[in-house]
């Protein structure tokens, strides 16, 4: 299992939007310099954000913008946005085990429930950090420096 890297990119580019909101126009090229991130899957990225109701995006001159307060982003908000996680969960299993094996036959009664609290348990820490936690931290690391 690994979660992309485009939930930690769309975290770097949702704090990056708070950080230097008034101070600059955050564009998708700047943001792509900021993550390191080629400027097209940054757009993609922003625009799951969009459709998940996080960012607005105006093309020319706007730039991005949170479409609501960082204590009301939470980073299972954007796990969702950006996740392609769909009601299969985070674990895939493999497609054809030998039902004619007593292994084969029984690793899904084993194993799913193992692997649903797995997922439940880091979805719900997730659910317990907000955007505004770590703009904080990260506001706090770049005045130390």
């Amino acid at each position: 299992m690994q979660i992309t890297s485009k939930f930690t990119a769309a975290v770097h580019i949702l704090t990056c939007i708070e950080v230097f909101d008034g101070e600059m126009r955050v564009t998708s090229d700047f943001l792509s310099g900021s993550t390191g991130v080629n400027a097209v899957i940054v757009r993609n990225v922003l625009g799951q954000l969009r459709e998940a109701g996080i960012v607005e995006t105006r093309q020319g001159s706007g730039g991005a913008h949170l479409a609501k307060p960082t204590s009301e982003i939470t980073l299972y908000d954007v796990y969702r946005a950006v996740e392609c996680t769909d009601d299969d969960g985070l674990f895939r299993f493999h497609e054809n085990p030998n039902a004619k094996c007593p292994v084969g036959r029984n690793i899904h009664k084993v194993m799913d429930g193992r692997l649903e609290a797995a997922q439940s348990a880091l979805e719900n820490e997730l659910k317990k950090t907000t955007l505004a936690e770590i703009v904080a931290d990260t506001k706090k690391i770049i005045e130390e420096e």
